[in-house]
C-alpha cells in the first residue's frame, strides 16, 4: 500500500459541483494525497471520477456534515487531514505547498479567492452573465427590470468556468463579539500580517488542515454543535486555545464558491441548524467551558487586539465594610491585583483604604449603604464590564477570563467553595450565583442598583412608624433578594434574569464572625433543599489545597 501523507476530507449532501472539486483536486495534487468522499443522503449527480486515489463512502440517510468528516477522518491514512468544502478549486500542488510549511501544532489554511464556476447562459440569442439566482428571462436583474429586452427567452444552461476570482482574495479572518465569522481585510497592513505564512485570529470553515492527530486531540468537529455551523469559530478557538497557531500560507490558494439564494444551489442542510451550533459555541467559547484551554478566549482577543467589536472595557468593583482582620483582607486584595490584568480597580469603602482608586463614603454598614457602595463604585468605572469582588473572597486568576454574552443578562461564577476560615472545613454546592460571583454590563448595573436604592429607601420610609422596624425591613431585604436575577418573587428590584458560568478553578469565599450574611454548614439548615444539589464537602481544596497552607502562601 502506498505511503498517503495527506487525507482531503470532502463531507458533500446534494452538490451539483461535487464531482467537478474532486476532478480539479485530482488534476492539482502533486504529492501523496488521497480523497475521501462521504455522499450524505445521496449518490452524486454527475457521478464522481473512478480513480485509485478517490475512496466513496455513501449513507443513504444523511449524517450530517461533522459527522461525515469525522467519519472520513477515522478511515484516512495520511499524516494530514485537510477538510474541504465540496465546490472548490485549487492552486497547482497545493497539497506539497501546504505541506511544506506544516508544523505539528499549526492549522494551515491556504489563501482564499471567491470562486468563478459557471456563467448563465441563454439558450436563444448567447447572452451571459456571472453565477447566481436562476435567471427567469434574459436577462433580470430581479428587481423587475429586463435588462435585456430584445430577447423573450426563459430557457438557460450553466456554462463552467471554474476559475478563482483573483480579485476577491482573502487572507485573515476574525469573528465578532457573538461569535460570528468576519473578514478582516484590514489586518494585512499590521506589521505581523507581513510574509508568506502569518498568524490570523480566525478562519472560514471550508478549507482547513492539520494533522491527523491534532484533528482527533482536539475534537476539531464537535457533533455537539449539530450538522453544521460554527466551523471557523471552532477551528480557531481550538486551535489557538489549546496552545497552537492558526496560519495561513500566502504561497498556494484555493477559490470557494458562495452560495447563491436561489433555489437551486441553496445550503444543503436545513438553515435552522446553524442557530443550534451558535448557541452551543457561544456557550462554550464566551464561558469558557472548553476543558482542554490552556488559554481563554479573552487570551485570544488580547493577543490580536484591537479587535473590531471587542474594544470592550472591563473593570473591577471591590466594595468592603472594613470590618475583616485587616491582614486577611489584604491578603485578598492581592489576589484580585494578580487576576485582574492591570484592569482598573474602583474600591468603594467605609473606612480610607489602599487599593485601586479609592472612595471612602461616611455611611453606617447595612443593606442600604452597601448598595450606595456599589452604585458609586460602578458610576466611577465608566467601563463596559465590571465585576464585583469583596473583600473575604480569594479570587482565582481564571475568574476573570469571563466575557458576557448578553448585556440583559447578570452572570455567576458558581465554582465556588464557602470556606470556614477558623478550620478550614469547606463546601460546595452545583448552583452558588452569589454577589461576589457576579459580572455583568455595567449600564445593567446601574439600572438595577438605582432601582434598588429607591426600593429601600422607600421601604425604609413606609416602616418608620413600625414597631419592630430592623426585623421588618430585614425580611424585606431576604424576600427581595441580594443577587440580581436570581428569583421572580414579586419584591424582586426588576425583570432581568441570570445565567451562570463556571471559572477553570474555583473561588474561595472566606467565611468568619463579621459576615453580612449568616453561613449554613450542613445540609439540614437549609429550608428548601434545592439550594443543596450538589453538596461536598472537604478540607482539601480544588486547585488550592488546605486554606491554611493557601493563607501561608499568599
Amino acid at each position: 500500500m502506498d505511503k498517503i501523507d495527506l487525507s482531503i476530507l470532502i463531507p458533500a449532501r446534494n452538490e451539483m459541483f461535487l464531482a467537478k472539486t474532486v476532478e480539479n483536486i485530482l488534476e492539482n495534487i502533486e504529492g501523496n494525497t488521497e480523497i475521501l468522499v462521504l455522499l450524505d443522503g445521496a449518490w452524486s449527480n454527475p457521478p464522481l471520477p473512478q480513480h485509485p486515489k478517490v475512496t466513496v463512502i455513501f449513507h443513504p440517510e444523511s449524517i450530517g456534515q461533522r459527522a461525515g468528516t469525522n467519519e472520513l477522518a477515522k478511515i484516512a491514512r495520511g499524516k494530514y487531514a485537510m477538510k474541504v468544502d465540496a465546490h472548490c478549486a485549487f492552486d497547482k500542488g497545493f497539497d506539497v505547498k501546504m505541506m511544506a510549511e506544516m508544523k505539528d501544532d499549526y492549522t494551515l489554511i491556504p489563501t482564499m479567492y471567491n470562486l468563478h464556476a459557471f456563467d448563465w447562459k441563454c439558450k436563444k440569442c448567447g447572452n451571459k452573465w456571472y453565477q447566481g439566482q436562476t435567471p427567469t428571462h434574459c436577462k433580470s436583474d430581479y428587481d423587475g427590470k429586463i435588462d435585456n429586452p430584445n430577447c423573450d427567452s426563459t430557457e438557460f444552461e450553466r456554462e463552467i468556468v471554474w476559475k478563482p476570482r483573483k480579485g476577491r482574495k482573502s487572507w485573515f479572518y476574525r469573528f465578532d463579539n457573538t461569535l460570528h465569522f468576519q473578514y478582516w481585510g484590514d489586518y494585512k497592513d499590521r506589521p505581523e500580517a507581513q510574509g508568506d505564512v502569518c498568524e490570523t485570529m480566525s478562519c472560514q470553515g471550508s478549507c482547513f488542515m492539520l494533522t491527523r492527530d491534532k484533528y482527533f486531540e482536539l475534537d476539531i468537529c464537535d457533533e455537539r454543535h449539530g450538522s453544521w455551523g460554527q466551523q471557523g469559530v471552532e477551528v480557531a478557538c481550538k486551535t489557538w486555545l489549546s496552545g497552537g497557531k492558526l496560519m495561513v500560507n500566502k504561497k498556494t490558494w484555493y477559490a470557494h464558491m458562495f452560495r447563491t439564494q436561489g433555489g437551486d444551489f441553496g445550503f444543503p442542510y436545513p438553515n435552522p441548524g446553524i442557530d443550534k451550533a451558535r448557541q452551543y459555541s457561544r456557550d462554550l467559547w464566551l464561558n469558557n467551558k472548553w476543558d482542554k484551554a490552556k488559554y481563554s478566549l479573552e487570551w485570544l482577543i488580547n493577543k490580536f487586539a484591537p479587535v473590531p467589536d471587542w474594544d470592550l472595557s472591563v473593570g473591577i468593583l471591590y466594595y468592603s465594610d472594613c470590618k475583616l482582620d485587616p491582614i486577611l483582607m489584604k491578603k485578598c486584595q492581592e489576589q484580585i491585583k494578580k487576576g485582574s490584568k492591570s484592569r482598573r480597580i474602583v474600591s468603594v469603602t467605609l473606612k480610607p483604604v489602599e487599593f485601586g482608586d479609592n472612595i471612602h463614603l461616611d455611611l453606617e454598614r447595612g443593606y442600604i449603604t452597601m448598595a450606595k457602595q456599589i452604585l458609586t463604585g460602578l458610576k466611577n468605572l465608566e467601563t463596559d464590564i465590571v465585576f464585583f469582588t469583596e473583600h473575604d473572597v480569594l479570587y482565582h486568576p481564571s475568574h476573570f477570563d469571563f466575557i458576557p454574552s448578553e448585556k440583559d443578562v447578570f452572570y455567576y461564577n458558581t465554582n465556588v467553595w464557602r470556606v470556614r476560615t477558623n478550620d478550614g472545613f469547606a463546601v460546595k454546592t452545583d448552583d452558588c450565583r452569589q454577589l461576589s460571583g457576579l459580572c455583568a454590563y455595567r449600564e445593567l448595573l446601574i439600572k438595577h442598583y438605582e432601582q434598588r436604592i429607591e426600593l429601600l429607601e422607600s421601604k425604609m420610609k413606609q416602616l418608620v412608624d413600625t414597631t419592630d422596624i430592623t426585623t421588618e425591613f430585614n425580611r424585606y431585604v431576604r424576600a427581595m433578594g441580594f443577587e440580581p436575577g436570581t428569583h421572580g418573587r414579586t419584591e424582586r428590584v426588576d425583570d432581568y434574569k441570570s445565567a451562570t458560568w463556571q471559572s477553570k478553578a474555583p473561588n474561595l469565599d472566606l467565611r468568619h464572625e463579621t459576615n453580612l450574611t449568616p453561613s449554613r454548614w450542613s445540609k439540614d439548615q437549609f429550608k428548601n433543599q434545592k439550594y443543596t444539589k450538589g453538596w461536598t464537602e472537604t478540607y482539601d481544596i480544588p486547585s488550592w489545597g488546605k486554606l491554611s497552607d493557601v493563607l501561608d502562601t499568599l
